[in-house]
């Protein structure tokens, strides 16, 4: 089947072409960006030179219709909708990368992004996070890949909610990511001596866009509305995100707990070829699962205070978004799961 990428130039665009080049049913089709239409792909990626040097066309509904059998759209909040919308009227399966289409109160999208751009598509979608909603994805035309932060935060909380091992109340998530979460263009905060030798958290005290994700899909597992403090962090790595979220366990806990919440995640988790639950003891390192669909999970129990330490390490850019939705193209077409993203991460 042939992919349209459109937005094909950027962090996620580029991982999207690297894994699709690397797929058994999957090819390259239309590549579309705008800042670079004309060109080829090669010469703005040259990773992919000869594998990939088709050159970078302008948008074209009608063309991406006639040469592709489904979409891969990696562009910006706010600049998608229209576009996904327009690809979906042409009947088109779509996999979105956006946040346009990931929330399901149309008030909360308000709130956090300002006017819909498709509002006849909002609520249409399917949350693609795998893990969750695998037999939902399995016909789904329009999937709203989920965030980088989120995708982390759920994998390592939602075993604790759905089993109530942990009370839904006053969690905590304290994330850090690397710069290539905030995309391929220039800023001061992600230029290199800015971010080389620091870290630091930025949009604190629920500022962050992914909030209300997060939220939004723990809370249909716990049974009511949860809100809870979520806290990024810039690190200076070029990519990963490693997300420690904290909550407090359901009394009275027995003093084995961490190791009813490593069972809790492994029964969760069973049918996923891309979920490690890691063993007593260990921790998840970003560096481990760099390059790869791999999401580590680790659980920790501290009796002093009664509190639950869940961790989950991926890779930004694969997991938490290029990867995820070849995940879920793998889903929607009956293929494996973990067709074109079985290798391991990259090492050293």
């Amino acid at each position: 089947m042939r992919v349209a990428v459109i937005g094909a130039s950027g962090y996620t665009g580029a991982e999207a072409l690297r894994l699709i080049v690397g797929h058994p049913y999957l090819e390259v089709g239309p590549l579309v960006g705008r800042q670079h239409a004309g060109k080829p792909i090669s010469e703005v990626l040259p990773h992919l030179t000869g594998l990939v040097d088709d050159i970078v066309q302008p948008l074209d509904i009608r063309a991406i219709k006639a040469e592709a059998d489904l979409v891969v759209s990696a562009l910006p909040h706010g600049a998608s909708a229209e576009i996904v919308a327009s690809l979906r009227d042409e009947g088109l399966p779509v996999f979105d990368l956006s946040a346009d289409f990931r929330l399901e109160d149309r008030d909360v999208y308000r709130t956090w992004y300002g006017d819909h751009g498709a509002p006849q598509w909002f609520g249409r979608s399917v949350y693609g996070l795998v893990e969750l909603y695998r037999e939902r994805l399995r016909e789904a035309d329009l999937v709203a890949v989920p965030g980088c932060y989120p995708t982390a935060s759920i994998l390592a909380l939602a075993p604790l909610i759905s089993e109530k091992v942990v009370d839904p109340k006053g969690i905590v998530v304290d994330a850090k990511s690397g710069v290539s979460g905030a995309g391929r263009g220039a800023s001061e905060a992600t230029h290199f001596p800015h971010a080389a030798e620091g870290i630091k958290a930025y949009k604190v005290a629920g500022q962050h866009r992914h909030t209300p994700e997060i939220e939004q899909e723990l809370s249909k597992l716990a049974g009511t509305p949860l809100a809870l403090t979520f806290t990024p962090h810039l690190a200076p790595m070029t990519r990963g995100i490693l997300a420690t979220a904290y909550a407090m366990a359901t009394a009275p806990r027995p003093a084995d707990s961490q190791n009813e919440c490593i069972l809790a995640a492994q029964r969760f988790y069973a049918s996923s070829p891309s979920v490690v639950v890691l063993d007593p003891g260990q921790n998840p390192d970003t560096r481990a699962v760099r390059g790869s669909n791999r999401a580590h999970l680790a659980y920790h129990f501290d009796p002093r205070t009664g509190r639950v330490i869940a961790q989950a390490a991926i890779d930004n850019l694969i997991k938490g978004a290029a990867g995820q939705a070849i995940q879920c193209i793998n889903v929607r077409f009956g293929w494996d799961e973990a067709d074109g993203l079985s290798g391991p991460a990259v090492w050293p």
